[in-house]
């Protein structure tokens, strides 16, 4: 598959969008988000194809309901572009401006990144989230979805592509590469002068695979290890209820609670807590030998389970003698996205929140807000886990660039 003349239409439709205006680019929104209503029965009917297929393949609990849709969550998915229309575009902001001794007036003004092209998997969401975030900056967007989703993405792509045509507006705007093969990534992947940059979501594999194969700019969105450290002073009630959420509200996200480290000293009366918890959820936790002693009822963890991002109804358990020692675990073996200290210890929440690398960081809250909505972004495109050019949920502003902008009167260099 040459995705060559994909790369082209992509960069033409670019041009046009940058020309767009934020009243017509909200008018292809709202007319996106009344077509994805308008097919819901064509999007149900390709999702269980999807949702059959999956569970004939094995797939686990966590991520069928990843999968899965519902009436509902395509009603959530059309809000999501209602709420992206209803947002300030960036597009366009003069984020400075200041006049140089020699008269030049100098400023920087947000810009579209252009072309971008994202690299996921099994979410179907992503597809309108995605979407709707790009076209909303200006932007053109190539998809390339993992086949487990495929027709649930060919039928919503099917649908915010009518949208766009009600409106008046360039399809082009979004495209969606059909074939779910590892050649057709690695094309996409080498598709420079086409794409501008690259964003992969979904497993650590998918994510290695971009970032050590892409010839184009990437933004690395993380996979995650997110922990919860109970201090010493920590409201054991509090943590109970932070953790219950964090682990078991949805297990198949990247911002559910994945590794618990626990002060020493809060051990014997917490940890049967915990355990009376968890145990009705169904919970296994994988604990060191000194917590094991004191609960029985765990197992024991291995190396590999410091690291692991579950997916699944499983936690990994740490006891540490103190603070130092509780930062110096989660910046070893987390993935840098959400991390969460539970304390009434002032001092303790400022040094976890300098100390603790990572790109949302918690004081006596579930790690579960790390999430674009839920930080008045709308939607998101990913969780940036990277230092360069965006770091946590990426929103509106994460999708553009700046240009300089320069005013003279006649100015020339010495």
């Amino acid at each position: 598959m040459d995705l060559t003349e994909i790369g082209m239409r992509a960069k033409e439709t670019a041009s046009y969008l940058n020309q767009l205006g934020v009243s017509r680019k909200n008018e292809g929104l709202c007319a996106a988000a009344r077509a994805l209503l308008d097919g819901e029965a064509e999007i149900l009917s390709a999702n269980q194809d999807d949702v059959i297929r999956a569970v004939a393949s094995g797939m686990s609990p966590a991520l069928v309901d990843r999968l899965e849709l519902t009436p509902g969550r395509i009603q959530d998915m059309a809000d999501g572009l209602l709420q992206v229309a209803a947002l300030e575009d960036p597009v366009g902001e003069v984020v400075s401006m200041k006049r140089r001794p020699n008269g030049l007036l100098i400023g920087r003004k947000r810009v579209p990144l252009g072309v971008i092209g994202i690299i996921y998997e099994a979410r179907p969401n992503v597809t309108a989230d995605a979407f709707g975030l790009c076209f909303k900056t200006g932007n053109a967007v190539i998809l390339k979805g993992g086949s487990d989703a495929i027709e649930s993405n060919k039928a919503i792509v099917s649908c915010l592509r009518k949208g766009l045509f009600d409106a008046g507006i360039q399809e082009d705007a979004l495209q969606l590469i059909t074939d779910t093969g590892r050649e057709a990534a690695r094309q996409l992947m080498r598709l420079n002068g086409y794409v501008d940059v690259l964003i992969p979501r979904g497993g650590a594999g998918l994510i290695r695979a971009v970032v050590e194969g892409s010839t184009i700019p990437v933004i690395e969105t993380g996979t995650g290890n997110c922990h919860i450290f109970v201090d010493e002073s920590a409201d054991f009630s509090m943590a109970l209820d932070i953790i219950d959420n964090a682990k078991t509200q949805r297990t198949g996200v990247c911002n559910a609670c994945e590794s618990l480290v626990v002060h020493r000293k809060a051990a014997p009366e917490f940890l049967p807590l915990l355990w009376g918890r968890l145990e009705a959820k169904h919970v296994e936790i994988r604990a060191d030998q000194e917590a094991c002693r004191l609960m029985p009822q765990f197992s024991l963890a291995t190396e590999e389970d410091w690291g692991r991002e579950y997916l699944d109804y499983v936690l990994s358990l740490k006891l540490v003698d103190s603070l130092d020692e509780a930062i110096t675990h989660i910046n070893r073996y987390n993935t840098k996205h959400s991390e969460a200290i539970i304390t009434t210890n002032y001092a303790h929440a400022q040094r976890f929140l300098n100390e603790v690398d990572a790109a949302a960081v918690y004081v006596n809250a579930s790690t579960r807000f790390t999430d674009g909505f839920e930080f008045g972004f709308g939607a998101e495109i990913g969780i940036s886990t990277q230092k360069l050019h965006a770091r946590g949920p990426m929103g509106l502003e994460a999708l553009t660039t700046t240009k300089y902008i320069i005013y003279g009167n006649g100015q020339v260099r010495a």
